[in-house]
């Protein structure tokens, strides 16, 4: 399991740049299109619902960061910061969604042999939509104010992990 101390002081791991609204838009047309890849791909594969869902949410999630200001290449470090420092944006269930989404994703990946629920899956695939609906709502609401605090909390969170 990974920790905002882990990854902050990882190569690739969480850290802070500069707001971008074109990068943030350009996260969110990738997630609005893999919805898209999502409705036409139906049931044909239990790989790629699992896939495009998890990407579709991980694009939302990623579009927020970069809005923020944080950057990160590891997965299960996106969701950690998502988890500790943005659950005034996303309640406890959109994070065990896009949990549930990864590890999905994963084991049809990397263990195709493993049994998957269908309803998982339906779960998955109709959460990925909502996640998006919540994600847009987000970016028009989130204000500047919010995005300080996010990030003084993660600066806290850095200083504290170099002072032990």
């Amino acid at each position: 399991m990974v920790s905002i101390n882990w990854c902050l002081k990882t190569k690739n791991g969480i850290e802070m740049v500069n707001p971008n609204d074109n990068m943030s838009n350009s996260y969110l047309k990738m997630a609005e299109e893999s919805l898209e890849v999502i409705k036409k791909i139906g049931k044909n594969s239990k790989l790629w619902v699992a896939s495009t869902s998890y990407y579709t949410m991980y694009y939302c999630l990623y579009s927020i960061m970069i809005k923020i200001g944080i950057k990160c290449e590891i997965h299960t470090c996106s969701i950690e910061f998502m988890k500790k420092h943005l659950p005034n944006l996303y309640n406890n269930k959109d994070i065990s969604l896009i949990k549930v989404a990864f590890k999905t994703r994963n084991e049809l990946q990397y263990y195709p042999d493993v049994l998957i629920k269908d309803n998982d899956l339906k779960i998955i695939k109709e959460g990925a939509a909502d996640f998006l609906v919540k994600t847009k709502d987000i970016l028009t609401k989130i204000t500047e104010k919010e995005i300080k605090q996010i990030k003084d909390s993660l600066t806290d969170k850095k200083h504290e992990g170099k002072n032990k």
